[in-house]
């Protein structure tokens, strides 16, 4: 018979566990073993700020970091998983749930293993809306339908909102969310639901929400829609980087002693037969180096899986007639340029045309617009559909103004990530999600933990240890990692950035984005950053110019684990992100840098630039703006554009000022040649990325036909900011200015 854990809330008036009164913040722990009389409930409090004080208090005092001022290799780390005769506890899956629970275990004095088959965060954790919340749509849900379960999911996950603010306050913020009202009717029904949602977070509410007039609304939000606003109301959730916060959480657990390896994934679990009941237990298992192939045993008293959308996988390996209960739905995200929104102010549409919620978000100077909510299957590799950027540009445009042109060429990235939803093994109704998560020990003793959100994965992460430990009798103690800050934010400050510049020469910017990102250990980015050679900024190479990501990153990254060129340009800097093109640009000297770091040969070295290149082309939304510019796609010269000879002619006629010799295709030479003639000097490199862009034949040629269609496209608004039309443009409207240059003034001609 499985095993089963459940949660429910206590209901004993009379429970002495540290409660203090404060509703509903005693949950009891109900774990089934192997037969129904079997059975052990725990009682242990939760969502109790005073709790959080003696947490961390406790961890402060108590808890040791082994590894404080380095962190081992990563050769390091597999040598202690293949050396260790036994750990207490090993965690299949790096995304934050998984590193949650290794954090949790290790800090509970466990021995502790993780093993992530990719990268850390290189899933689902990587690619949410960023953001830290409780959930106003599960709260208007449960006043709507009182629903005590949703409250109370809200109710933790508001908790858990402001922890993770305080753990990591260099990675996360908190963030104004508008959201916009166009009936009168509206303006008191949603005032009512948000001021509920500040009331559930009661102390831990981080501003308290505010109604704004029609002309406040637009004075915070320029590019608002005008017509039919009646008003808006503000509320405030939280914002994070996520991949990076997810790395923060797998650090923490490394300093303090927890063996992790990332690319090292399990083949298959081990188990041994019970000498009490004859029952085949997991014991371990077998793993593999997935850069070398080197295959290996890790042996622990109990496994966890904490694999996420691939949770199903594990099952059957555990068990082959387990069913499948994950239900994947894939939300897909765009950025677009940074004036789409105020620089400190999202935006929330909560009745988009099919019913989903939209958020448009200021992220990284730049602007998130997501999510879309629709089945999937289940890939490591999920790629972003078409119609599903389309989708979010069209609710994008139903609420900001017509004098704002929402351009699809805007689109700099897109990228989808799988949302694990599940349905619980035990219930009876199979068929139903569920809409939180569940904890589940199968008849072997393994520990499944599904479903949930990003907020959550430490509560999550701790009922599935108190869970583990009930079922394996592992010892350990209490949980300690309410209010443990993670890596970079115990030395963090919010003038930290200003000794960067005044200590090592970085530019402002730089020294922003390094502070905001590594918190404390910012300090051993820029000690690892060349001289420039340069006035200012004395330190620090730019990868690429507009972005503040510089050389000494990549060589930091690899500390932290990074070991292909994707790791880079994905998860330690957010480059492939934010910009597909600027990330393009940047491969080339971030696998030059890592390549010398790791010694690759020049053969592996083609290989990591070919594989960045193909996760930022079919993952990252590349794909699309090529397509773009095919004559496969709906962006070509229509028949209206075609019977306009004016608007031809005057394309034709740019192509051709710099065909000269009316070869019917320009190169390089060509551009080079003409901007010479108006004194304007540009790197040969960097015409060839300029060329490259819309050369879709990839021979180092732009036929006219190619140009046409680059122009018809920058016309429609399926291509920004081209740098090869910019340029032509520019370049013609300077030789026109110029005129014919007279005899007289060019010396005679003598």
């Amino acid at each position: 018979m499985t095993s089963t854990v459940s949660l429910t809330p206590c209901t004993q008036r009379d429970c002495r566990a540290e409660c203090h009164l404060i509703v509903c913040g005693c949950f009891k722990y109900s774990v089934t073993k192997d037969n129904a009389s079997t059975k052990t409930n725990v009682t242990v409090p939760v969502l109790h700020v005073v709790q959080a004080r003696l947490a961390y208090v406790a961890a402060e005092g108590e808890l040791k970091q082994p590894f404080k001022d380095e962190l081992p290799t990563r050769q390091a780390q597999l040598s202690t998983l293949q050396d260790t005769e036994e750990f207490d506890v090993l965690v299949v899956g790096g995304g934050a749930t998984g590193s949650g629970c290794a954090l949790d275990a290790v800090t509970r004095n466990l021995k502790t293993a993780l093993v992530e088959r990719n990268d850390f965060s290189s899933g689902t954790s990587s690619r949410s809306t960023k953001l830290i919340h409780g959930g106003v749509r599960y709260l208007q849900k449960a006043i709507m339908k009182l629903d005590y379960e949703q409250y109370m999911m809200v109710k933790e996950a508001l908790h858990e909102r402001s922890n993770l603010l305080d753990i990591a306050p260099h990675l996360s913020a908190p963030l104004p969310i508008m959201l916009p009202v166009y009936k009168w009717w509206q303006l008191p029904y949603y005032w009512a639901g948000i001021k509920m949602y500040d009331l559930v977070a009661g102390g831990q509410c981080l501003k308290s929400s505010y109604v704004l007039s029609k002309n406040k609304a637009l004075e915070l939000f320029p590019m608002l829609k005008k017509d039919k606003l009646v008003g808006a109301i503000v509320y405030y959730d939280g914002q994070h980087n996520d991949a990076r916060m997810n790395l923060a959480i797998a650090l923490t657990a490394a300093r303090h002693g927890a063996a992790i390896a990332n690319y090292t994934e399990v083949v298959h679990l081990l188990k041994k037969t019970d000498a009490g009941t004859g029952k085949e237990k997991v014991c371990g298992a077998r793993c593999r180096d997935v850069i070398t192939g080197n295959e290996f045993d890790v042996r622990a008293k109990c496994v966890i899986n904490a694999t996420g959308p691939f949770t199903d996988s594990l099952r059957k390996m555990d068990d082959g007639k387990n069913t499948n209960i994950c239900q994947p739905s894939a939300g897909v995200h765009i950025v677009i340029p940074g004036y789409y929104s105020p620089d400190n102010m999202g935006l929330l549409d909560p009745a988009t045309s099919d019913g989903r919620v939209i958020f448009f978000l200021p992220w990284e100077k730049m602007t998130i617009a997501g999510t879309t909510d629709t089945p999937t299957d289940i890939t490591a590799h999920p790629i972003p559909r078409e119609e599903d950027i389309n989708f979010i540009l069209n609710e994008v445009r139903n609420y900001l103004s017509p004098d704002v042109e929402v351009r699809r060429g805007d689109v700099l990235a897109a990228w989808s990530g799988i949302r694990p939803l599940v349905t619980d093994p035990n219930s009876k109704d199979t068929q139903s999600i569920c809409r939180n998560h569940i904890v589940n020990v199968s008849d072997s003793g393994l520990v499944t933990i599904a479903g949930g959100k990003w907020t959550t994965y430490r509560s999550m992460a701790e009922e599935t240890l108190d869970a583990a430990v009930a079922a394996h009798r592992l010892g350990g103690g209490p949980s300690k990692t309410v209010g443990l800050v993670l890596e970079g934010g115990q030395d963090w400050s919010p003038t930290l950035y200003i000794r960067l510049v005044q200590d090592y020469g970085l530019e402002n910017e730089v020294a922003q984005h390094l502070a905001a990102t590594y918190g404390g250990k910012a300090f051993d980015v820029a000690k690892m950053a060349r001289v420039t050679g340069k006035r200012w900024p004395i330190v620090g190479n730019r990868l690429v110019s507009e972005f503040p990501y510089i050389e000494s990153e990549v060589r930091y990254a690899v500390k932290e684990y990074a070991c292909t060129a994707i790791d880079v340009i994905a998860r330690r800097t957010r480059l492939g992100f934010l910009n597909v093109q600027a990330a393009d640009e940047a491969l080339p000297r971030i696998v030059d840098i890592m390549g010398k770091m790791l010694d690759w040969s020049d053969k592996k070295r083609t290989e990591e630039l070919e594989a960045a290149k193909k996760f930022l082309y079919l993952e990252m939304g590349y794909r699309s703006r090529s397509e773009q510019l095919t004559g496969t796609t709906e962006i070509t010269l229509d028949t209206q554009e075609v019977a306009n000879s004016v608007l031809i002619d005057r394309y034709t006629n740019r192509f051709h000022k710099f065909d000269k010799d009316s070869k019917g295709f320009i190169t390089t030479v060509d551009v080079q040649r003409v901007l010479q003639n108006i004194s304007v000097q540009i790197d040969e490199n960097a015409l060839h990325e300029i060329l490259n862009e819309v050369d879709l034949n990839k021979n180092g040629q732009v036929e006219l036909n190619e140009f046409l269609q680059l122009m018809s496209a920058v016309k429609k608004g399926q291509v920004s900011d081209s740098r090869l039309a910019i340029l032509m443009k520019t370049a013609e409207e300077s030789l026109d200015l110029r005129g014919p240059v007279t005899v007289d003034r060019s010396g005679g001609g003598v």
